[in-house]
């Protein structure tokens, strides 16, 4: 099971409302809109999207990480391994 599967309907929503958001932003380049009103889109959905990696990073810690740690050994070294690299990325983007 994933750490996610009690949130999983509130992700799917935050993604869609995302992808709205995208195909908005599309629709004001398309239309030729003011770059400042695109680039605050723009920014609404990198926030949005930040928001749904949080909230997955903060499952995986508390669930995944967690669980593996209980049973220690290469398991847990291992997520622990692969939960640093992606908060690596979240923070690099």
């Amino acid at each position: 099971m994933n750490g996610y599967t009690d949130h999983k309907d509130d992700l799917l929503k935050r993604l869609s409302r995302a992808e709205g958001q995208v195909r908005g932003i599309a629709r004001m380049v398309e239309n030729d809109k003011y770059c400042i009103d695109i680039l605050t889109q723009v920014s609404a959905a990198t926030s949005a999207l930040e928001t749904v990696a949080l909230s997955l990073l903060a499952d995986h810690l508390s669930h995944c990480v967690a669980e593996a740690t209980a049973e220690g050994g290469a398991v847990a070294a291992e997520k622990i391994r692969e939960a640093n690299e992606a908060i690596a990325r979240l923070v690099r983007s």
